[in-house]
């Protein structure tokens, strides 16, 4: 890149180098405006919208004051709605003032650590994570320290997250439902994180905060429950999006909130105030606010999504692939047949499959399918993920001997 281009961007261009090359060099950069293109790279919309969303956005746009579409902080009416929806989903006396609304969960991780970050201060997050954790740890001047989680599973390895705190050691992510494991920590889990933190922190004479990611806390799958960590651990900031309930990823608006048991709760507010500044004017925008009281209530439909997950898992392990059943979020894991997952997403994506290869997030030899797809593609996919399984069965000699 150009010399006179900041290190930090440097330092996040080669961070993201997989990202970027798949974003510009792969099939599915070539080929994925196709009409019978099946795309499961990322989580956007391939069916209709939600309906009552657009119909939100209509209603709203019709000013009722001179300040409608002024400068906005937090809204305190839609504060009022996350306060209320909190406190039914969690149990948890959130109030409004906990509430710092933020244009999606990208800025709202952003501002959470940028209001308790000093520069040098450690940044621990579970491997494989999501592809921007790091981003978002570097952009505040924090140091990214990675964790694998164990391999059976797919839980928090809470003996190696203890081993990897140190004396700047400032906030742990967590991230449940995850992505892209599907993972939902259990309570017990979360408790036992919980008391890794207090320990830790007690040492280090600072608390540890947790910043735990909910962005999928709706979509959960089997009736399971999704506990949220901020209910066991008091230095806890909840960050959530409404662009996965709603499957709108466009429309940025989300929160951060703080639980009524953060000491300290009046100067983090401020702090997040602050932060929100800082971190580029990190508020949703007047539309999205105003229109909240509507779109709290909508959900794209979680057992229409549940029907495909268990529709993708089948159809993949009846054709030999090794699957991961995801408990929440909207993705489902897959073993590549062949080692190298980048070589082998190319080669479904030479047949118009795209899928995303493990190696972009810090997982090679799998690959993630996103549900957001519709049925249609997933029927069609499925006959080609069969046949790509077999053709490299055939290339490694597995299937020569069964001829």
């Amino acid at each position: 890149m150009d010399a006179f281009v900041s290190r930090l961007v440097v330092e996040q261009r080669e961070a993201l180098g997989p990202l970027y090359s798949f974003f510009s060099e792969s099939a599915w950069a070539r080929y994925r405006s196709e009409p019978e293109a099946c795309d499961f790279v990322f989580g956007n919309p391939h069916d209709p919208l939600v309906p009552g969303f657009a119909d939100a956005l209509r209603r709203w746009s019709d000013p009722q004051d001179k300040d409608w579409f002024a400068y906005k902080f937090s809204e305190p009416a839609a504060q009022e709605i996350v306060a209320r929806s909190l406190r039914a989903r969690t149990g948890i006396a959130y109030e409004p003032a906990d509430v710092a609304m933020t244009n999606g969960a990208f800025a709202g991780l952003g501002v959470a650590l940028r209001a308790v970050i000093d520069p040098g201060d450690e940044v621990i997050f579970s491997v494989p994570p999501w592809f921007f954790y790091e981003t978002v740890v570097r952009a505040v001047g924090a140091v990214p320290v990675r964790v694998p989680i164990r391999p059976e599973g797919f839980d928090l390895d809470l003996d190696a997250i203890a081993a990897a705190i140190t004396p700047w050691t400032r906030a742990i992510i967590v991230n449940s439902p995850n992505n892209p494991t599907g993972r939902i920590y259990p309570a017990d889990q979360l408790r036992a994180l919980a008391a890794v933190l207090t320990e830790a922190s007690a040492r280090n004479g600072r608390p540890i905060y947790l910043v735990s990611d909910e962005a999928y806390c709706r979509i959960v799958f089997d009736g399971r429950d999704c506990p949220s960590p901020t209910a066991f651990y008091p230095f806890s900031f909840l960050i959530y999006t409404y662009g996965k309930t709603l499957l709108t990823p466009g429309q940025r608006i989300g929160y951060v909130a703080i639980p009524p048991s953060m000491p300290g709760r009046e100067a983090v507010r401020d702090a997040l105030f602050a932060a929100q500044l800082m971190h580029g004017y990190a508020f949703p925008n007047a539309l999205l606010q105003h229109a909240l009281g509507d779109l709290e209530g909508l959900s794209i439909d979680v057992g229409r999504l549940q029907a495909r997950r268990d529709r993708v898992v089948a159809g993949l392990r009846a054709s030999g692939y090794e699957v991961v059943e995801p408990e929440g979020a909207f993705y489902v894991l897959a073993r590549s047949p062949e080692p190298d997952d980048l070589a082998f997403a190319e080669r479904l994506g030479e047949r118009r499959v795209f899928v995303l290869p493990g190696t972009v997030f810090e997982m090679p030899g799998w690959f993630r399918i996103s549900l957001t797809a519709n049925d249609g593609m997933v029927e069609r996919a499925l006959p080609l993920f069969a046949e790509v399984y077999r053709a490299v069965g055939e290339e490694k000699g597995v299937f020569a001997l069964a001829s």
